[in-house]
């Protein structure tokens, strides 16, 4: 039995491997008291044999979450760190630790799934975007804002675009609350799109398939005009390929 861990930018989600699939699983915001969310959540779990977290998040959060499962599991958390390759996935970065552990983790899950060639698309607090091929060679790929971070930056940086409620997502708007939300959302979409589009273009008009998690995915899901397709929880997934193939080592 495994406890993996992914603290992304705005929450940690986890769950608990076992043979067919998760047996618990669970999320917390970190704006929410963490701490006793997981500690409730833990506390009736068998002590899992392994944990392994992947992290975008600072020093200190980590630490947070390392004293956690050593007080309720007396177990350490092995980090998951990028590497230039494993399982299958060779990173396309000169400095391969700067590419982030969850866009490789994707990777891992969408190569090992079958799902190769392919463009994965994080919808989250950012955008992220990748290329992978069917050999598992990263291309590279995009980082913009996502859909509600670009709202948040565009009134904060102006001074009469003030809705006075939240907007509905349109092709076409009549009032601010609405243009500021459809705006963002269908900017979003197009970026996708056209990096989908480059891809393909570099793989001879062969259209990769795409896919989506984060937070945002499903609803950004209905507003493409390509065919794609939910990948949720691939952070998770990945770190169970990640485990699989990278055993503890014997004890001496």
């Amino acid at each position: 039995m495994k406890l993996l861990l992914d603290l992304g930018n705005t929450r940690l989600k986890w769950a608990i491997a076992a043979a067919g699939g998760w047996s618990a699983r669970g999320a917390v915001a970190w704006d929410e008291d963490v701490p006793a969310t997981l500690a409730q959540a833990w506390q009736g779990l068998a002590r899992p044999q392994r944990v392994l977290g992947a992290s975008v998040v600072d020093a200190a959060r980590e630490a947070q979450i390392e004293k956690l499962a050593t007080d309720i599991f007396a177990t350490d958390i092995a980090w998951v760190r990028t590497p230039a390759e494993a399982c299958g996935v060779r990173n396309a970065y000169a400095e391969p630790q700067r590419l982030g552990v969850d866009r490789f983790l994707a990777m891992v899950a969408a190569r090992a799934a079958g799902h190769a060639p392919c463009v994965l698309a994080g919808v989250g607090t950012a955008l992220t975007l990748d290329a992978l091929t069917v050999e598992g060679q990263h291309l590279g790929g995009l980082i913009a804002p996502g859909p509600l971070l670009m709202q948040q930056s565009l009134l904060g940086a102006t001074a009469r675009v003030r809705p006075e409620h939240a907007g509905a997502i349109r092709d076409i708007a009549d009032n601010t609350a609405d243009a500021v939300t459809s705006g963002c959302w269908q900017a979003v979409a197009a970026l996708i799109e056209r990096f989908a589009a480059r891809i393909a273009d570099q793989s001879s008009g062969v259209a990769p398939r795409l896919l989506l998690d984060g937070g945002d995915a499903a609803t950004l899901l209905t507003l493409l005009g390509v065919p794609a397709e939910l990948a949720t929880d691939s952070v998770l997934r990945g770190l169970l390929v990640w485990a699989d193939s990278h055993p503890m080592p014997a004890s001496p």
